[in-house]
This record gives structure tokens, sequence and C-alpha cells, in this order.
């Protein structure tokens, strides 16, 4: 049970980034609660209700001052829903702004809603970074559904006095990723030679685990982070031949990255049916992390080379 001071919700608590941010508030001694879905939760963790129409929120909403919502139905590559919008859409938007009716109903003051750059797109023009300004570009399901779920939240805070802060994370890297990541990562330490040395062109944005946390944490409590939405990054963006470069550093390994034309490595993809992912991996997808950093006078703590090195100590362990 919550006590009578005032507490931080975090849904999603034993997920990458909300097992992350429900440790960071219990190491700083801020009062939290953190909500799972699984019957065997994380340490300290509730097992809450789904993310649905029907869930009632209101007994863990109880001297709740911020919501930290990072409970979500995530991208994944090979989707087996019938309807996968639908699926997206029941969990990330009618789930979603469920809780968040209910917590105006318990005089939330904060509600942070974590979402994903793809409410942007999947990539961006060498040299013109996404904004927190631009117009939605949506392309797959997930990222309809977190575009849906933002113009939801920024309508019910207009209506109600709620605050809402909306964080687009682009791709989220340290100890415990998995996807793609965790496959790069793998292959570096195994000294697998990858034919990507010569996607010098394009540029990425990334953003530890830790810095995400510390945005996050940030914007709990800052003023200047009311009604706002912010993009986030290390700072640093890098082609994929340098993130590679830095990652075996980071590993101890040596890098063996095969220097293949890119056309000559998109033509391959395709014949294999892989052009999706060379195509993700040659593109660009830049964010503009300036107006966060002055919004809110807020420094990423690590640098991307210290990012690299935690997940790697994060795939050893």
């Amino acid at each position: 049970m919550l006590t009578a001071r005032k507490a931080t919700l975090v849904t999603g608590a034993n997920g990458f980034v909300g097992a992350a941010v429900h440790a960071r508030l219990q190491h700083d001694n801020v009062p939290v609660m953190g909500v799972t879905r699984s019957s065997t939760t994380a340490q300290d963790c509730i097992c809450g209700p789904a993310l649905d129409t029907n869930s009632d929120w209101s007994a863990l909403l109880q001297g709740v001052d911020v919501v930290v919502h990072a409970a979500a139905r995530v991208h994944v590559m090979r989707d087996t829903a019938p309807d996968p919008l639908r699926a997206f859409r029941a969990v990330n938007v009618d789930g979603s702004l469920h809780l968040a009716r209910q917590a105006v109903a318990a005089g939330v003051r904060r509600f942070i809603f974590i979402s994903s750059i793809k409410v942007n797109g999947e990539m961006s023009s060498l040299g013109q970074p996404f904004t927190a300004l631009d117009v939605p570009a949506t392309q797959d399901p997930y990222g309809v559904s977190k575009a849906e779920a933002e113009a939801g939240l920024r309508q019910l805070a207009a209506e109600t006095g709620m605050e809402v802060t909306i964080i687009r994370p682009p791709l989220v890297y340290g100890p415990g990723v998995k996807a793609n990541f965790l496959s790069l990562m793998r292959w570096v330490a195994r000294g697998i030679p990858l034919p990507l040395g010569a996607i010098h062109d394009n540029r990425r944005s990334l953003v530890a685990l830790d810095n995400l946390v510390d945005l996050i944490v940030t914007c709990i409590d800052h003023p200047a982070a009311a009604n706002q939405t912010f993009l986030a990054s290390d700072g640093e963006d890098l082609s994929t031949t340098a993130l590679l470069h830095r990652l075996a550093g980071a590993m101890g390994v040596p890098s063996r990255l095969i220097p293949v034309p890119v056309p000559m490595l998109e033509w391959g993809a395709a014949i294999v049916g892989k052009r999706a992912m060379i195509q993700r991996l040659c593109s660009s997808l830049q964010v503009d992390v300036e107006p966060t950093l002055a919004r809110l006078g807020w420094t990423p703590p690590i640098s991307v080379d210290e990012g690299l090195r935690r997940a790697a100590r994060g795939l050893a362990s």
C-alpha cells in the first residue's frame, strides 16, 4: 500500500525501460510503486490490472502524484495478430487513455507517456533530424498506435488540466537490451565478420538506457516538462560502421567488418529476403535533441562509449 506521501507509479515495471526507471527511483529514495502484468512480479512490484478498457486502476492510483507509463504492446518484427493495428490500438491507445482518465479522477498531477520515434517515421534525411514539431509520418501499426495515444493524451490534458509529458526515444540500448541490437552485440562478441564496413554515410541517433531514465526522472518534477513532447538521444549520431567499431571497442574485441559496397549489400539482401533489415542499417534516423536539452537544462549523463560498455557488461553477466 502507498503511504500518505505522494508517490510515482511506474507501469511496465518489469520491462526494459520501466524496470530501470523503477530501480532508479528506488535508489533515489523516491516513493514509487512498480506495476507489472506478470504473476511473478519483479522485486518490490505489484501485479496490476491489464492495460485495457475494463481495468480498475483506482486503488493503485490513490496518493499518486505522477504516472510514468512505460507499459505497452511493443513493436515486434513478425506480428502474428490477425489484425495488428487493432491489437496495438486496444492496448496502446484504448488501454492507455483508460488509465489516464482514471489518473485524472485520482488527482494525478502529471502523466509521462513513453512513446516512440516511430511517430515521426522510420528514417530521416541525412542532416535533417526529426523534431518534436514534425507532422507524424508513422509507417507501421505500432507507430500509429503511439501517435493516436499521444493525440488522445494531449486532448485529455487540455480538457482536464492534468499535465502530460511525452517522450519519444529512438533505439534504446543498455544492459538487458533485446532484439536486433542484442543480435549485433552477439555477432560482434563472437568475432563473426560482418559485411557492414562501408556504411559510412548514414547517421543514427541512439539513447543509452541510463540517459533515457535520467531524462524521464528529470521530467517527473521539472516545471518546464508540463505538456511538452521531448525527443531523446545521447547527443552523438553515428554511422552504422562507426557504431559497430565503437561497440567492438566497448567489448574489447577486434572489429571484423568487411567493406561491402552499399549497393551490393542491398542487392544481396533483396535476394535473401532481408531488404528491410539492410535498409534500416543503411538509412539515417536522426533526432534533434537540442530543444530537450535547452528546455530542461538537461545533459545526458553518460557518453555513447560508456553506454556501450554498460550494454556489453550486461551481455557478459
